[in-house]
């Protein structure tokens, strides 16, 4: 026969070359069956956890004395983050000449609240070097949030409602303390 005339005759597949090969396609099964996770829902997000939330009045913290324009205020000072979360909640009195300044650690879009705060207080927000940019008047537990006009509010000094007013304090004037700078005395104590 020359090589013109021959014809291919297809070769049989052979009983273990099928099994070979159902092998193959059952072992690509199993690798697609795994990934896409064995066909289970995915598990639940965990749970978000519990923020901690203060449930009493903090007791009374450190205080400066701060010379607001022409006004004078003892303030008792929030530093630590627990301190500045509880602020004045759950406070029944509120003395006229005394109130809580907050170090917020960095200048930010201050925005407080009054849940938990049964007596109305005012507000400054306070820039880096002292200045006051807004005054805000605060009801009592009030849960929406005051939100500053400002992105560079590092400090806040809450008192009782209408200090501000009552003692001639108004925006652009700058707070200091008995021992110089808001910012210098404030991380100062910080750092105790």
């Amino acid at each position: 026969m020359s090589r013109l005339n021959r014809v291919e005759i297809p070769r049989r597949i052979t009983q273990l070359e099928r099994v070979k090969c159902n092998r193959f396609i059952f072992a690509l099964a199993v690798v697609a069956w795994i990934a896409a996770g064995c066909g289970k829902p995915a598990p639940p997000p965990a749970a978000a956890p519990v923020l901690w939330q203060p449930t009493t009045a903090q007791p009374r913290l450190p205080t400066t004395r701060l010379f607001v324009g022409p006004a004078e205020i003892t303030a008792e000072m929030a530093l630590a983050p627990k301190e500045i979360a509880t602020g004045m909640m759950f406070r029944t009195n509120v003395v006229e000449n005394e109130g809580m300044i907050f170090h917020l650690g960095v200048p930010q879009r201050a925005s407080f609240w009054m849940k938990n705060c049964p007596r109305p207080l005012s507000c400054a927000y306070i820039d880096p070097q002292g200045t006051i940019l807004e005054i805000r008047e605060m009801e009592a537990n009030n849960t929406n949030s005051i939100v500053a006009g400002s992105d560079n509010v590092m400090f806040v000094l809450e008192t009782a409602r209408g200090w501000f007013e009552r003692n001639g304090v108004r925006t652009g004037m700058v707070v200091q303390t008995e021992s110089g700078p808001l910012l210098q005395t404030l991380r100062s104590h910080l750092q105790r």
